[in-house]
This record gives structure tokens, sequence and C-alpha cells, in this order.
């Protein structure tokens, strides 16, 4: 089991199961989302149990995204592709540990000009 929580919580959640190997996205949408690059995992949606589940604001940030918050501090949670079976939660909001590790690096076309990526990892331009 894996437990998580946003900032002030009053949004927490636990996960089922191991985590999948998280990604980082370095999108302009998940900067701009999280205030720097996004790391998170995917999980089944039945595997996730959300408290404070009214707690929870969305952006819909495309036709096929919306993105979780929590609507009193704001901290980004989720990542939800909608009609999916599966919803991404960000690395930052769970307790640690995760048993886990980046494995790879995506829309690193769209990176920060701010920062490298020097980890070794796989990297996908888009």
């Amino acid at each position: 089991m894996h437990r998580g929580s946003c900032l002030c919580g009053a949004v927490r959640f636990e996960v089922a199961g191991d985590l999948t190997p998280p990604t980082a996205c370095h999108c302009t949408k998940c900067r701009k989302h999280t205030g720097h690059y996004e790391a998170g995992t995917d999980v089944l949606k039945a595997d996730l149990v959300v408290f404070g589940e009214e707690k929870v604001g969305w952006y819909q940030s495309s036709e096929k995204v919306r993105r979780g918050f929590c609507t009193l501090c704001g901290s980004s949670l989720f990542f939800d592709p909608i009609h999916h079976k599966r919803i991404g939660i960000y690395m930052g909001a769970f307790d640690t540990p995760t048993n886990t590790h980046l494995a790879m690096h995506i829309f690193v076309a769209d990176k920060g000009d701010y920062y490298d990526i020097a980890d070794g990892l796989p990297q996908n331009q888009q």
C-alpha cells in the first residue's frame, strides 16, 4: 500500500500494489501545472482510493486530459486521461518510501532552459 497527500492534508490517497516506474515529463503544460517538470506514475483507477475527494479541483488542460489539484493548498496531484482505466499520480505527493525509481524523460524538446538532464536515463524528444 502506498499513501500520499497534498501539502495541507485535506486530500489524501492510497494506492494498492506496486507503483510503476515513473516518467519525468518536461512538456510545457506539465511545467506550467507543477512549476517545474513533472514526475508521475500511472496506476489503475480501481487501485486508487481518495479521501477528501470533494477538495480535489479539476482543470481540463486538453480535450483528453484533466489535471487534479487540492482546492485549498493548490498541490498538483493527478493527471487523468479521460476514459482510460489508469490515472497518473505525481510522485511528489507520495509519502516515502515509494520503492521505485525514475525510468525515463519525455517531451525533453520542451524542457526549460534553466536546467540540464544529466542522469543518463532515456530521453524521448516528444
